[in-house]
């Protein structure tokens, strides 16, 4: 029997290493997408780390599914791997095109990969989507309108498109981190390294440290590889019991 394939998109951040090394630990064949990869040097370090995965260049959502497909004749499981800058500012402070260009990569760009995956994904029968937005939303922070924004509307999409596409045998769900170590949000020379920066975490999350990247690939794995179609729009949060409730000083 031929394997199964699974796409990764933005492979090269946030949960993109961890989901391909997972898939591929379950015996799928992974293609890898990322803008990253018109540079050579990206190709060639991304396949040190990740020997195996078929690396997809293309520079949009529809195009890196287009050409994953062209390159396999299917599609099991879908990773949507969104990630972008959180930008905390006070909301005089910003710009619209901040707004703009956090809604494109966190909103616009899973919108636009699922729509090119379902005619696909039916055709074939079925098929398992996952995206990876955040659970951020739980507490909101100061100065944190735009990624708090993008990030819930992720959340409510990836809704919509469970009670849309169950009908198809097409199920939704989402892996929703924070405290995921990334060098992307939690850099290692910050929030491991350093003294202050574990406190720090030990000080917001019951699990008293961040989230291993091995351990959210387990998850996405879970939900990539699932034959249970039934189970559709879960979004899981992966955050070590953040947030818990703290007893806070009376102002």
């Amino acid at each position: 029997m031929d394997r199964k394939v699974a796409l990764v998109t933005n492979a090269t951040g946030y949960a993109g290493p961890p989901a391909v090394a997972a898939l591929q630990d379950a015996h799928y064949r992974v293609l890898a997408h990322d803008n990253a990869f018109g540079s050579e040097t990206a190709r060639i370090g991304f396949l040190v780390d990740h020997p195996g995965a078929e690396l997809i260049v293309a520079s949009t959502p529809q195009g890196a599914f287009e050409a994953a497909w062209s390159v396999a004749g299917r599609i099991d499981a879908v990773i949507s791997n969104d990630h972008f800058p959180a930008i905390h500012k006070p909301t005089t402070e910003v710009s619209l095109d901040e707004m703009r260009e956090t809604l494109e990569a966190l909103v616009v760009q899973p919108f636009a990969l699922v729509r090119a995956a379902i005619p696909h994904l039916e055709a074939q029968g079925g098929g398992n989507i996952v995206m990876v937005t955040s659970c951020r939303t739980h507490l909101p922070m100061h100065g944190g309108a735009i990624p708090d924004a993008a990030r819930a509307a992720a959340n409510a999409l990836l809704r919509s498109f469970a009670i849309e596409l169950a009908p198809r045998n097409i199920a939704v769900n989402a892996v929703a981190p924070n405290f995921l170590y990334s060098e992307a949000y939690y850099p290692k020379a910050v929030f491991i390294d350093s003294e202050t920066g574990r406190d720090y975490v030990k000080s917001e999350v019951p699990a008293g440290r961040l989230g291993r990247p091995d351990e959210i690939g387990d998850l996405i794995r879970y939900l990539a590889t699932t034959e249970s179609r039934f189970l559709t729009g879960a979004i899981v949060d992966f955050s070590g019991g953040w947030p818990a409730a703290k007893t806070r000083p009376k102002s």
